[in-house]
């Protein structure tokens, strides 16, 4: 099972037609002192159980390795578990704390990264990047809203398991199977989440060793000039280049490179250049000439670059990717707030936009 590649499919649903985009102005509305992005989220993409829809539309799963319709994901609770975090929503993390339990981890010790509509998990691997978010999540939940020691101590067993079945060569991968025992040789920059291993070790379930180790990766990879790898060998300690990067890739690492002494400036200036030059910022672009190789623009792109401006304190910048990012926000009245494309969304094309409208909110990086 090569899960990566049965991944793909996450960001076909992140694109949004800038042909149906229509502008709402550039303050963030409220509805009722609630963010309208959440709103929609809550009314329109939550299942019946409690678990996070991935699309708003049904539809029938034809492949176990790819999302559809109303299938839930681990990615969609570790994104929701920190819009909790960054809105101080106890209520909601609670929700979510009890779907990771009751849903996604249930007899097992690892998180399933893909269940049925009504909660049922077909397959048996977790995914790294959504592990060591929820985890993350976890620890800094209990540190905000003391007295749920069971976070984090579910955070413990959750990192336990993975760093006695998922590593390979001294290094986390980027799944395990745990039917099969399957592991593969590569770990995704994007899932090298420094914040959350941070988390872990000031919490002592980590050793500074180790998190050195993943530390020393992103400080010290190369680069382009502009755009950094997309994965890490770990057996011959190489690191691979796709020739078109996905931009939420991109920003991931970037937002995670933040944790380090490395500069991110490039990147940045990179993204200043294309939205002050065209007008917008295009889901992927060639790596061989900085050009875009696509015509949509994704909400989540927008939500990401803001998080990333404002980690670079660079506020003026996030407020113009903002403006950009309410443009992309759907006039069907059947679903206010959401950022809906001829009936139907990808819920991430919302999460990493809410995401962004805290961060704007915040008014700064850690805020």
């Amino acid at each position: 099972m090569k899960w990566r590649s049965g991944r793909k499919v996450l960001w076909i649903g992140l694109v949004l037609w800038l042909g149906a985009a229509l502008g709402i102005g550039e303050s963030l509305i409220q509805a009722k002192g609630e963010n309208v992005t959440k709103r929609f989220i809550t009314m329109n993409m939550i299942n019946p159980n409690g678990t996070m829809a991935t699309y708003l539309q049904g539809a029938e799963s034809v492949n176990p390795e790819w999302a559809a319709g109303r299938e839930a994901l681990s990615e969609s609770l570790g994104f929701w578990m920190q819009a909790a975090l960054a809105s101080h929503d106890l209520v909601a993390f609670e929700k979510s704390y009890d779907a990771l339990t009751r849903y996604f981890t249930a007899d097992r010790q690892y998180i399933v990264w893909k269940l049925d509509p009504e909660g049922g998990a077909e397959v048996s691997t977790n995914a790294l990047g959504d592990d060591l978010r929820i985890i993350g999540a976890l620890v800094e939940g209990s540190r905000i809203w003391k007295g749920h020691s069971e976070w984090t101590a579910t955070a413990s067993d959750l990192a336990e398991t993975l760093l006695s079945r998922s590593q390979k060569n001294g290094y986390l991968v980027d799944f395990y199977d745990f039917s099969t025992e399957e592991l593969p040789d590569t770990l995704s920059l994007a899932y090298v989440d420094l914040s959350a291993l941070r988390r872990l070790l000031e919490e002592g379930i980590l050793d500074m060793k180790t998190y050195n180790r993943y530390h020393s990766l992103l400080q010290g990879m190369p680069d382009d000039g502009v755009f950094y790898p997309k994965a890490y060998h770990v057996v011959n300690g190489e690191y691979t280049y796709d020739e078109n990067v996905n931009l939420i890739d991109q920003l991931l690492v970037a937002m995670h490179v933040g944790e380090t002494q490395r500069s991110q400036e490039s990147l940045l200036q990179f993204l200043k250049q294309e939205l002050k030059q065209t007008g917008k910022i295009a889901g992927q672009y060639r790596r061989a000439d900085r050009k875009a190789v696509v015509k949509y623009e994704s909400s989540s792109v927008y939500g990401l670059a803001i998080m990333f401006a404002i980690q670079m304190e660079d506020r003026p910048f996030a407020v113009k990717l903002n403006k950009r990012l309410q443009t992309l926000k759907g006039k069907d009245t059947r679903y206010p707030g959401g950022y809906v494309f001829e009936k139907n969304t990808h819920v991430f094309d919302n999460l990493l936009p809410l995401l962004g409208e805290y961060a704007i909110d915040r008014g700064g990086h850690g805020k």
